[in-house]
């Protein structure tokens, strides 16, 4: 989460950009994009020459010791770096930018989904106006030093920046906060040389938590051919697919893998649920937030999705489509919202239901505290967690009642760390057997197939939960109007004693 004086620098970015003309939010958030992209490239090279120096040996590097624009000009690889050119005069720096970094950071990645989502940008800073890239370098550097150690959390800036547009949100499409994500995918828990898809990968935040996930836990068994998997190279089946429709979301998420060393995964531009999807049975980990509360043209739904479940609902369909695309033996943990979960006047949401407890394997059901999108949203949503099978399996769902995030549940989301049940979630989902034992009045238990089955295929929480009763034992009625006429004649000799004191007066 990021704090408010960080939002003050990203607002204080955002006016300098709009008082020089750049007005078109979506503009402002690509150009500042592609500066933050720079000041991270330049981190991460840095990072390179302190590792030659340790070990020793040569160490494989970004930039090029020369570079030579596409107008014959050439200038040394260090000049244009971020530290190379962030203390230039404004001039000097608007002709170092425009001409040779940006043009260098197009051709990253040669035929990667990097360079195909770069192949359009443009150089968003106006030529009569240098001092305004000067104005926004300085703000970006400030900026950005708050995340020097943890560029995964650039996420919350592209949020904030997003939420900025007057569309933001219309279509249920948020970005889900690190701690959920990094929960999600210790659910499923992908391993090296797997492959992963998010369908609505936004700025690949699931991917990316999904990369540090493996690197993190499984980095020392890592074969060869595993690390080709994980960076896209060799021609491998890149490990990492992703799908978007927002052509700046895709740039926005290329560049983040890239700064996470999955430097050519399969981000592309594709409406997952249309007709031009064909992918089935290809993935072993599908992580997702998909938009939802919206509708989809029944023409240009794939009919093979329909197949599975008759709507035209993105958060029925998108569902599916998880399940078309995973592999038998595929894991899937997506966030829906709790319309899903119960809703019963359309016949797709049961629909919807019973394929994952009767043909699927349904293993969790985790229901999110409304605040958890806040202050984007109070939407209320919940986790499930299942596995493909196309052949049954559910046997015992296990059901999760989350209060606490680690965050205040306010639009604030201040850190909360003495209100947060991830920790405990995923200590009683590596231990699921113990859960047998739990009574209905706790925040966990599991629920049998059967049970689930007999009413109705119903996910919600209060459809299994035991509601305890205290019982109060009252005195006689007899009892309580003696004590009545007790207080009654108090009063009135209190009264009494009053009007004497004031002479009869009252």
């Amino acid at each position: 989460m990021i704090t408010g004086a960080t939002k003050n620098k990203v607002d204080a970015i955002w006016q300098k950009m709009w008082e020089g003309g750049i007005t078109n939010p979506l503009d402002v958030i690509t150009n500042i994009t592609y500066l933050m992209f720079m000041r991270q490239l330049d981190e991460k090279e840095l990072k390179t020459e302190r590792m030659e120096i340790i070990l020793g040996e040569p160490q494989l590097h970004i930039f090029p010791d020369e570079y030579e624009n596409d107008r014959g000009e050439t200038i040394r690889g260090k000049e244009m770096r971020w530290s190379g050119f962030k203390d230039k005069r404004a001039e000097d720096m608007y002709y170092v930018v425009e001409r040779f970094a940006f043009p260098f950071i197009k051709t990253l990645g040669d035929e990667s989904a990097y360079s195909r989502a770069m192949a359009n940008a443009t150089f968003g800073f106006p030529a009569g106006k240098p001092s305004l890239l000067e104005k926004t370098v300085t703000g970006v550097d400030e900026l950005l030093r708050d995340f020097d150690e943890h560029i995964g959390d650039l996420g919350d800036l592209y949020e904030y920046m997003l939420s900025k547009l007057s569309t933001a949100g219309t279509n249920g499409q948020f970005r889900t906060p690190e701690h959920i994500r990094k929960m999600m995918v210790k659910l499923v828990d992908p391993k090296p040389g797997e492959l992963i898809c998010d369908p609505a990968c936004g700025t690949a935040g699931f991917l990316i938590s999904a990369a540090e996930h493996i690197r993190k836990n499984y980095e020392g068994v890592m074969t060869a051919d595993h690390w080709d998997a994980f960076t896209g190279a060799n021609g491998v089946d890149p490990q990492f697919s992703g799908f978007e429709m927002d052509q700046t979301m895709l740039r926005i998420s290329a560049m983040n893998l890239m700064l996470h060393e999955v430097e050519a995964p399969d981000v592309r531009y594709l409406d997952s649920v249309s007709q031009k999807n064909d992918i089935s049975s290809k993935y072993d980990v599908i992580l997702a937030n998909p938009p939802f509360t919206g509708s989809v043209d029944v023409e240009d739904i794939d009919k093979g999705l329909r197949a599975i479940v008759d709507t035209k609902q993105t958060e029925l369909l998108f569902v599916a489509l998880f399940l078309r695309m995973l592999k038998i033996g595929g894991r899937c943990a997506c966030i829906v919202p709790n319309g899903v979960l119960f809703r019963s006047n359309s016949k797709a949401y049961g629909q919807l239901r019973r394929e994952l407890v009767e043909n699927q394997k349904l293993e969790a059901v985790i229901y999110m505290p409304s605040g958890v999108f806040k202050p984007y949203s109070g939407v209320s949503t919940a986790v499930l967690v299942f596995t493909k099978t196309d052949a049954g399996g559910t046997d015992n769902v296990w059901l999760y009642n989350m209060e606490h995030d680690g965050f205040t549940l306010d639009d604030k989301r201040d850190a909360d760390d003495k209100h947060n049940d991830i920790p405990d979630i995923l200590e009683r989902w590596n231990n699921l057997a113990a859960e047998g034992e739990r009574e209905r009045t706790e925040k966990s238990f599991l629920v049998p197939k059967q049970e689930i089955v007999n009413n109705g295929y119903d996910f919600s929480f209060n459809k299994y939960t035991k509601t305890e009763y205290e019982r109060i034992e009252y005195p006689p009625t007899e009892e309580i109007l003696a004590e009545l006429e007790e207080l009654n004649a108090q009063m009135m000799a209190g009264l009494a004693e009053l009007k004497k004191m004031l002479g009869g007066e009252l």
